[in-house]
């Protein structure tokens, strides 16, 4: 009689086991596929400000918040050595004045003129003599000494017609260089004031006035005052989902239970060997009223909708594709689109079929 009491009661425990199985039925519904990524908020066109030479910072000339218009001076450099290299550069192009040479020209032209005279003059003598020898008067000696006269002369005066070109264009390349030289010493004087490259907002001060910095050493962040973009870390797993034009869901921290939507518009090709993410970026359709960069953003990027699919919960589909019926058949099915809770099912089962929930 105790061994049947056991049995019986075996018996029962195995039958309350049974009847507490879950079983569903598929369920039609729409089902949407996204891709979830993490980001942050970029002011648009946002930028780390550089000096383009070293030295000390000087003067700050901006707060953070401040707006600024585009070649808005935002910081000055001052370096010594670049200051003494202008006015150096200055004194040389001084020097060096085409015009404030003009009187080394002048006394060449004096030269020139005198020796074109002695050269004309010679030329006639000769001249002069020639014609007397054939006329059979004078002597040989009389008139090589003549033809002598004028060669030299004439070397004399093409010589110094040289020297005068020699003399102008060695002062115009010198004349030049020097302006050339003044203009980069210049130009490296502006580079001591660093101006803000677009219209927008100081969002940071990165020194302070006194420190030393190089080119190397951000400055400040600026960016646009209104207009924001979202950068998206993408798994590399997902990338091949994303696409341009594909609609974005935002939640942000700063605006609790509220949902905002934002478009792919630039796909970085290029994957983060650290973090293995892909970076994607997204322009609000309609931003909120007050943003700031860095703010934390969630997105979900929609892949694909289907309205009216057949769907399971993802529990209930095992890894390898296959349902478990509720007499215990165990039934391959072909899946389709996929959320976190959910998964679309395309063949396999049909509505009306009960299938088992997997015990947790």
């Amino acid at each position: 009689m105790k061994n049947i009491a056991i049995v019986l009661v075996f018996y029962s425990i195995i039958s309350a086991c049974k009847s507490k199985v879950e079983k569903i039925n598929p369920i039609q519904q729409d089902i949407t596929e996204s891709v979830y990524a993490s980001g942050t908020i970029k002011a648009e066109n946002q930028y780390q400000v550089y000096a383009k030479v070293n030295g000390i910072i000087n003067q700050i000339l901006v707060n953070e918040g401040s707006l600024v218009k585009l070649n808005t001076s935002l910081v000055s450099v001052q370096n010594e050595t670049s200051k003494l290299n202008s006015e150096n550069a200055k004194l040389a192009a001084s020097f060096n004045d085409f015009n404030a040479n003009q009187n080394k020209l002048n006394d060449l032209e004096i030269g020139i003129d005198l020796a074109k005279s002695k050269f004309l003059n010679d030329s006639s003598l000769f001249v002069r003599q020639q014609n007397l020898w054939n006329q059979q008067v004078g002597s040989q000696n009389d008139l090589d000494q003549r033809k002598l006269a004028f060669q030299n002369s004439k070397t004399v005066y093409l010589s110094a017609l040289n020297k005068y070109q020699d003399l102008k264009r060695q002062l115009h390349f010198a004349s030049q260089q020097a302006q050339k030289n003044l203009s980069i010493a210049q130009n490296q004087t502006n580079d001591f004031v660093v101006k803000s490259e677009i219209e927008g907002k100081v969002y940071s001060i990165l020194k302070e006035k006194g420190e030393m910095v190089n080119t190397q050493t951000p400055l400040a962040i600026v960016g646009s005052a209104n207009d924001f973009k979202l950068e998206l870390q993408i798994d590399e797993y997902d990338i091949v989902k994303v696409q341009l034009g594909q609609l974005v869901l935002i939640s942000l921290d700063s605006y609790k239970g509220q949902v905002y939507e934002a478009v792919i518009n630039k796909i970085n090709p290029i994957m983060n060997e650290r973090t293995k993410t892909f970076l994607v970026e997204a322009k609000f359709t309609k931003q909120p009223k007050t943003l700031y960069p860095n703010l934390t953003a969630e997105a979900n990027i929609i892949i694909q909708t289907k309205k009216n699919a057949i769907t399971l919960p993802r529990n209930v589909v095992s890894d390898d594709g296959f349902v478990t019926k509720a007499n215990g058949d165990k039934i391959a099915v072909k899946t389709g689109l996929k959320d976190y809770k959910k998964i679309e099912i395309l063949s396999g089962v049909f509505i009306s079929d009960e299938i088992i929930v997997p015990a947790k």
